[in-house]
C-alpha cells in the first residue's frame, strides 16, 4: 500500500487520525503502519464497534442446566472401563495436546509469557516445565510422547520459543511438536477509533481462544495433527497448573458415547466466580460467560438450594479432530471486553486511563459447542484438576494456585 492509497482508505473509514500520527513516524514504523492497514478489513472494524455497542439481551434466549458425569459418582467397574478405552487410544497415538499459552505474565508482576512464569515451588520450576513433567510421566506410563503444540501471540512467540530453546525443551523434543500464533484484532477506543500504541502503530489483540480453530488450520497444524493419526486433541489454556492434559477417562468418556467433544467441568465455588457457565442455549450446547452472566441466572438456585447454572467451564475441552475444519470453515461470533489501554492521540501524547476506555474483541472456543449435536460434560472435583495463575494476589492467584498443586501431589 503507499500513502495515497493509506489516506483515501482510512479516511473513508473515518479514521483521520492516523494520518497525523504517520506523519510523526520514523520511516520503518511508517512502513508498518501502511502494512497493517492494508490488511485490516475496515468493515469487520465497523460491525465490531457495533457490536460492541450493542445491548445483550437474554430476552429471547431458552437457557437451561447442561447434564454432567461426575467422575467421583462412578463405580469403580465403569470407570476402569472407560479408562481401558481411553488407554488404549494414547498407546496407539490417538491424542494430541494444544495448549494455549498467548498471554503476558503481567498481571503477575512477570515480564514473560505468562508460561515462563515461577510459581512459587521449592523446585522453581515455571508453568511449562510442571507440565513437561506431566507429559513425561504420560509417556513412561502410556509408552508413548504424546504430541504436545503451543499456541502463542505473535507478541510473546519469540520469547516463548527462546525459553524452551535456552532450557533444551526440557529433554522432551520428542513431544513438543510446534509453536504457532493465532491471529490478531485491532482494538478500538470508545468513538470506534483505532487505538494506537506508543509505538506508533496499532495496537492489535490475540482474537480470545476461539481463535484456536482457525490457527490450527490456518497454520498447518490440523493437517499434521491427521497425518499422524491422531484422532483426539485436548485444548487447554496454560494457566491451570492442574490441567490434566492426558486423561484416559475424559478419552474413554467421549469414545464410549460417541461424543465429539467433552467439556471437563468442576462446581463454581460461588455465584460470583468468573468462569462461564456450561449449559443449553436455545436447545443447543452452550456456555454463558460469566461477564455476560445476569444476575437472575447467577443467583438462581435449585429446590434442595443448590446453583442451578453451576457447572463451570474450565477452558478445558477434548475435540476429535474430524469437526476442527468444521468448526473452522465459519468464523466464531466475536464477544466484547471493555478494557483499560493507554492511547496515544493524534499529538503523540500517551493517555493513561483511570477506567475502561478501550473495545477488545474476542471469540470464545465453547461457542463451538453450538455447532455440535451434543457435548459431553465430565465433572471433576475442584481440588483434582483446577487451579488457575490469574491474578498477583488474592483469588486464583499464584498463592492459591500452588497450596491446591501441593496438595494435589502430596508435596
Amino acid at each position: 500500500m503507499n500513502y495515497e492509497d493509506f489516506v483515501q482508505k482510512v479516511t473513508s473509514y473515518g479514521q483521520e487520525h492516523l494520518i497525523k500520527l504517520y506523519e510523526r513516524l520514523d520511516d520503518n514504523k511508517k512502513e508498518k503502519l501502511l502494512e497493517q492497514v492494508s490488511n485490516i478489513n475496515f468493515d469487520e472494524v465497523n460491525n465490531l464497534y457495533a457490536l460492541a455497542k450493542e445491548k445483550k439481551e437474554f430476552s429471547d434466549v431458552e437457557i437451561n442446566p447442561v447434564e454432567a458425569c461426575d467422575a467421583s459418582k462412578l463405580s469403580i467397574e465403569e470407570k476402569e472401563r472407560l479408562e481401558k478405552i481411553g488407554i488404549e487410544a494414547i498407546k496407539s497415538g490417538k491424542l494430541a495436546v494444544v495448549m494455549m499459552a498467548g498471554g503476558q505474565g503481567t498481571r503477575l508482576g512477570h515480564s514473560g509469557p505468562k508460561g515462563t512464569y515461577d510459581f512459587g515451588l521449592d523446585s522453581h520450576i515455571s508453568i511449562f516445565e510442571s507440565f513437561v513433567k506431566q507429559f513425561k510421566e504420560a509417556e513412561e506410563k502410556y509408552g508413548v510422547p504424546v504430541p504436545w503444540y503451543i499456541m502463542t501471540s505473535r507478541e510473546n512467540i519469540k520469547d516463548t520459543v527462546e525459553f524452551f530453546q535456552s532450557h533444551n525443551y526440557f529433554n522432551y523434543e520428542e513431544g513438543i511438536r510446534t509453536f504457532f500464533s493465532q491471529n490478531e484484532l485491532p482494538m478500538l477506543d470508545e468513538d470506534g477509533k483505532l487505538i494506537v500504541d506508543e509505538n506508533g502503530l496499532i495496537k492489535e489483540a490475540a482474537n480470545g481462544h476461539g481463535g484456536v480453530f482457525d490457527a490450527l488450520v490456518s497454520n498447518g497444524v490440523l493437517s499434521q495433527l491427521k497425518s499422524l493419526g491422531i484422532e483426539w486433541i485436548f485444548i487447554c489454556g496454560v494457566d491451570n497448573i492442574l490441567a490434566h492434559m492426558v486423561d484416559p477417562l475424559a478419552v474413554g468418556f467421549s469414545i464410549d458415547n460417541g461424543f465429539k467433544c467433552t467439556s471437563v467441568s468442576c462446581i463454581k465455588a460461588n455465584p460470583e466466580e468468573k468462569v462461564g457457565v456450561l449449559c443449553i442455549k436455545n436447545g443447543k450446547p452452550s456456555v454463558v460467560e460469566y461477564t455476560e452472566l445476569t444476575d437472575e441466572l447467577r443467583y438462581a438456585k435449585k429446590e434442595n438450594g443448590e446453583l442451578l447454572f453451576s457447572e463451570g467451564h474450565l477452558l478445558m475441552n477434548l475435540f476429535n479432530v474430524s469437526v476442527i475444519s468444521e468448526i473452522a470453515e465459519k468464523e466464531l461470533p466475536y464477544h466484547v471486553a471493555h478494557k483499560k489501554s493507554n492511547i496515544v492521540d493524534e499529538e503523540g501524547n500517551v493517555i493513561k486511563p483511570d477506567a475502561p476506555n478501550a473495545y477488545k474483541f474476542e471469540s470464545f472456543i465453547f461457542d463451538a459447542f453450538e455447532r455440535l449435536p451434543q457435548i459431553g460434560v465430565l465433572r471433576y472435583k475442584r481440588e483434582d484438576c483446577f487451579a488457575p495463575i490469574k491474578n498477583a494476589e488474592g483469588v486464583d492467584s499464584p498463592e492459591t494456585a500452588r497450596a491446591l498443586y501441593k496438595a494435589y501431589h502430596n508435596l
